[in-house]
């Protein structure tokens, strides 16, 4: 199975796909930079705000106004790591850091597109908008059945200039329908929301270059996250609790989104908390409940966890 997925809660949407075994499908920004070697400067997220002609510039170059987002030039780990506003001169002074760049602070929809390219042209869309929370979370997404006329017409018109010899997926997550953020891959949260067959289209997409894709039984589907506070080292739940769960008709799959053999440090998570679990669902009120389902068995472990060292006595002296 040659599309390659680092994350095992997520080997549960590709396990089945039929794919020649010389064929490579990035999942990551780790193994699109080294599939794609020509393309390598849409990591540089400078360079895609100049594309546009966004005002932007390194730290230790005066914006020359306020508010401005902040974020690192290079960011191989995803989860807006790194990221804040900088509303003020004294908080641009207090957050100065080599490698990172500042931006126009965009308005409008927050959405991640992932668009099949052939030869520069995009030829499939599918919009999630997310529902954002403070400090880089997001509430849920909704992986809409309808289109965005004005992202597909700037970003295909961006694609064309800009990746006109290239074929695969791409993911651009936007504001505004502006580009914030341009990935030489999919997203891997929710394909089992785009439909059957998907995959079949995919793999042949970089087996063959070309895009063959029916998309008529479209609906718009969830995918709900469960985030914890950081500094809290959790346990994955009871093993018989997702099998449960996924027994809901609405509820399309579950990802645990962290290993439970590293430390949380160890993991790359937005600053507003550390992501637990993902629930991908066609309704969601359903989504939501399940949701509350897990964290009521997180917050039991970590209860669990924490009272282990109850009862001992304070060391001398405290």
């Amino acid at each position: 199975m040659p599309i390659i997925e680092r994350d095992p809660w997520r080997m549960q949407y590709f396990e089945g796909a039929d794919c020649p075994e010389d064929v490579l499908i990035p999942t990551e920004e780790q193994d699109a930079w080294h599939l794609f070697p020509k393309h390598r400067w849409t990591f540089n997220k400078l360079q895609v705000a100049e594309s546009q002609g966004l005002d932007c510039g390194l730290h230790g170059m005066d914006p020359p106004g306020y508010p401005v987002f902040s974020k690192p030039v290079y960011n191989m780990r995803g989860m807006g790591a790194g990221s804040r506003v900088l509303r003020s001169d004294k908080e641009y002074q207090r957050y100065l850091r080599p490698g990172h760049i500042w931006t126009t602070l965009l308005e409008g929809e927050h959405v991640s597109s992932d668009i099949a390219v052939v030869q520069g042209q995009a030829v499939w869309w599918r919009h999630v908008l997310g529902r954002a929370l403070e400090d880089g979370k997001f509430d849920y997404w909704t992986v809409l059945a309808e289109s965005r006329p004005e992202i597909e017409r700037y970003c295909g018109e961006w694609i064309r200039r800009n990746l006109p010899d290239y074929t695969g997926m791409v993911n651009l997550e936007t504001i505004g329908a502006r580009i914030i953020e341009c990935h030489l891959r999919f997203s891997d949260q929710w394909p089992d929301l785009y439909g059957e067959g998907w995959l079949d289209a995919l793999v042949r997409l970089y087996a063959e270059g070309v895009w063959h894709y029916q998309d008529q039984d479209r609906r718009d589907g969830y995918s709900v996250v469960l985030f914890g506070a950081h500094g809290i080292e959790y346990s994955h739940p009871d093993p018989a609790l997702v099998p449960r769960l996924l027994e809901h008709p609405s509820v399309s799959s579950i990802q645990v989104t962290f290993h439970a053999d590293k430390p949380s440090w160890a993991h790359s998570m937005p600053p507003g908390g550390f992501r637990l679990a993902i629930v991908n669902c066609w309704d969601l009120d359903a989504g939501l409940a399940v949701r509350q389902e897990l964290a009521l068995a997180f917050w039991t472990t970590q209860r669990l966890v924490r009272r282990r060292g109850a009862g001992r006595k304070p060391a001398a002296g405290a």
